[in-house]
């Protein structure tokens, strides 16, 4: 008879378990599904089965009370009572990614929309840490968007994170759709968080056209959407760019907008029990938001370049949200109704924006030119009242003289058609013309 390494065997059966332990509802309170007798980790993926029709229903694990486990659902509550089983998946959330995800629209949990049918792609996690800092790549590349108040006056480096900041209505998503069709990228991936259904479809084709969807993914979990599908799109979409930068490809994120990523990661906290903080906000969302924003950027390999909204409420530019995401990103351009409401689009607040990294990437001669533009629009708004009733005499200060003959030229460079693409090269070209005509003229 063979020696069988029957201790071996002993080891094996001890660390294998060969039964699962199911847990039931006991209560459902709001977005929480309460279970007894389940054993699971907190982000575990779960299955609810539904006495009734066989229905299996997705949810996650948020918290624990003792010896209770709280649920929250990744699919809709209908149908869920007292005593329906709840098996444990045994693993966190996981999306399929591939390159033939180019082209399509995703629900917020990655699954495809427009009936098209799903690919067998890579199983990847969608909560993982970002890059090592000390393996990150300097930003030294610049990104051209075709925007020329951008290129010319905010450039923006490849593996750069800005932040758009503006209040309802005032074109973030029309600049976006500009920055998607313009942008030298070779993927764009889109995350729509919290956005209204009706403007999945304008977006994708007004704002996104059909040259810019074949290189696009988008993302799109709907404000109907539970909670905690919204803040997964968020990091699906965030996922899938880095799937596409670990190939070495430029990528370009963007996301609309964090502030609803933010409040659905407040809905999930309050509801666990978390206390409200700043303006209603929980703990949680602040500890949500660097994690999720620092896993863009500089990689070993690839680049992601991203663009994140920020919905400021009645226009403040300094409540929670706006403040904690302009801390943590490379730069941000802000979007004034005023200048909207002057017919003037992108309607960019240039002397209030900033690019934290442009004196890094860009020759000294560009930087210069651009604090030359941005110190004549300082000037001329300190003196716009005076102007304006005429108390101002020509010739009485020449820097003021050239700030009023260099204005409307300015206005000209920063405006931009929706359907107009301007190179870098060009943009740069214009930007030296602008203040050459004016030392010809003076």
């Amino acid at each position: 008879m063979l020696n069988l390494p029957i201790q071996d065997y002993h080891q094996l059966l001890e660390k294998k378990q060969f039964t699962l332990k199911m847990g039931k509802v006991s209560q459902v309170t709001g977005l929480i599904i309460k279970v007894e007798g389940l054993d699971a980790f907190i982000g575990e993926v779960c299955e609810i089965n539904i006495k009734s029709n066989g229905k299996r229903v997705l949810s996650e694990v948020v918290g624990f009370v003792e010896n209770t486990v709280l649920l929250m659902p990744l699919d809709e509550l209908e149908g869920i009572g007292p005593g329906c089983l709840v098996r444990p998946t045994g693993k966190a959330f996981q999306v399929d990614v591939s390159d033939a995800m180019l082209g399509k629209t995703f629900d917020g949990l990655g699954r495809p929309l427009n009936g098209e049918a799903a690919d067998n792609g890579n199983p990847v996690a969608v909560h993982r840490a970002p890059p090592d800092p000390f393996t990150r790549r300097r930003i030294a590349e610049v990104m051209a968007t075709g925007i020329q108040a951008i290129d010319g006056v905010l450039t923006v480096g490849e593996g750069q994170r800005m932040g758009i900041f503006a209040g309802s209505g005032v074109g973030k998503s029309t600049l976006l759709g500009m920055i998607a069709r313009n942008c030298q990228a070779d993927v764009i991936v889109i995350g729509l968080v919290g956005e209204r259904g009706r403007e999945v479809n304008e977006f994708i084709e007004n704002d996104l056209g059909p040259e810019g969807y074949k290189k696009s993914v988008v993302v799109c979990a709907t404000s109907d959407t539970p909670p905690l599908v919204r803040l997964k799109g968020a990091y699906v979409a965030t996922a899938i760019a880095e799937y596409f930068r670990d190939q070495g490809k430029k990528v370009v994120l963007m996301m609309d907008s964090v502030t609803r990523v933010a409040m659905a990661q407040r809905e999930i906290g309050l509801a666990t029990g978390e206390p409200p903080t700043t303006k209603g906000y929980t703990p949680s969302v602040f500890t949500t938001l660097p994690k999720l924003l620092e896993r863009s950027g500089m990689a070993q390999t690839g680049s992601i370049t991203a663009f994140y909204t920020v919905l400021v409420e009645g226009d403040d530019m300094n409540e929670p949200i706006a403040d904690a995401v302009r801390g943590i990103l490379d730069g941000h351009i802000i979007l004034s109704r005023k200048i909207a409401s002057e017919n003037q689009y992108p309607a960019i607040d240039i002397q209030n924006s900033l690019s934290r990294l442009m004196k890094e990437i860009v020759p000294d001669q560009h930087y210069q030119l651009a604090g030359k533009l941005k110190e004549n629009m300082a000037i001329y708004a300190d003196s716009k009242d005076l102007i304006d009733v005429g108390a101002y005499r020509k010739g009485s200060n020449p820097i003021v003289d050239e700030a009023v003959l260099n204005h409307k030229p300015i206005r000209n460079f920063l405006k931009q058609s929706v359907d107009e693409k301007v190179s870098y090269p060009q943009t740069i070209e214009q930007l030296h013309e602008l203040f050459e005509r004016t030392s010809r003229i003076s």
